[in-house]
């Protein structure tokens, strides 16, 4: 059955939340089946999709253990600020959303059940989420490099740049996809850098669960220019629909954007159906 898609406003490529001047197709509920919000198909109100996010939240208030809050950038989502843990002195990244404006509140639920459930060394960390009132407050490391984005926008990557970017996304694809995990928005958006250039992979609202009961999903989910024919198509597809994205993304990183970058979300989206694959606009020796 055809699903319900959600298409996200274009926002500058380059800044640090939301980067990509692409749109975002999301279903209107989610694929994960043991955790879900409430409400079925019927839309949920404020209050029962907060009494949903309180289940799967630290209840302690951060504000006590957190000092010297300062903003340092906004999004379509909210704001990140960065922060101090009184008790251990390690700076913190603070995502903050207002649960009453955000246009896909499912998101956030499953991004904050990924996050809270699976951990490596090459996934963003999260330490802890909290409700402040209606804003949704998720605690994690800071990752002061910046995202893949911000260096393939001002520079030219090299081989040995790229493979190191490769292993370490391969690494934490492995892992999600052994707990049956698929990621769903690869891009170059998606990956973050610490300052001493370890990489790891973050925004997982996008994520489904594949297990034994449903080993395939259909949703039309993630980013036009990096999503795989067969995700277009709605054709059953599994965790190998992340490695057709990551190939995509070594693209990016070689292009310096995803084929078929200067067309229409639309058009590309029929592109990548309907064509072969994709093949390297420049000549690289």
């Amino acid at each position: 059955m055809r699903g319900i898609v959600t298409l996200q406003q274009p926002s500058p490529r380059g800044s640090h939340l939301h980067r990509h001047s692409s749109p975002q197709f999301s279903p209107a509920q989610q694929q994960r089946p043991q955790i879900s919000p409430p409400g079925g198909g019927r839309r949920v109100t404020h209050e029962e999709f907060r009494s949903a996010m309180a289940t799967v939240v630290n209840q302690s208030d951060p504000r006590n253990h957190l000092e010297a809050l300062s903003k340092i950038g906004e999004g379509s989502t909210g704001i990140v600020c960065v922060a101090t843990e009184k008790h251990t002195g390690r700076r913190v990244a603070v995502k903050r959303m207002d649960l009453r404006t955000q246009q896909r509140r499912e998101l956030l639920f499953n991004e904050v059940v990924i996050m809270r459930d699976y951990h490596h060394d090459n996934v963003v960390e999260m330490y802890s989420s909290h409700l402040v009132g209606d804003e949704l407050w998720v605690v994690m490391e800071l990752l002061q490099g910046g995202a893949l984005t911000d260096i393939i926008s001002f520079t030219r990557m090299d081989e040995d740049q790229i493979a190191t970017v490769c292993l370490s996304i391969l690494k934490a694809l492995t892992y999600l996809h052994s707990h049956g995990v698929i990621h769903r928005d690869i891009k170059s958006d998606s990956i973050l850098l610490t300052l001493d250039g370890r990489v790891k992979l973050s925004d997982f609202g996008f994520c489904a669960q594949v297990s034994e009961e449903i080993p395939r999903r259909r949703s039309l989910v993630g980013t036009p220019y990096w999503m795989a024919p067969e995700v277009i198509s709605r054709l059953p597809y599994g965790p190998e629909v992340d490695i057709w994205s990551l190939g995509i993304m070594v693209m990016e990183m070689i292009d310096g954007e995803p084929p078929y970058f200067s067309d229409s979300p639309v058009q590309a989206m029929k592109m990548i159906r309907d064509n072969s694959p994709p093949r390297l606009k420049l000549e690289h020796k």
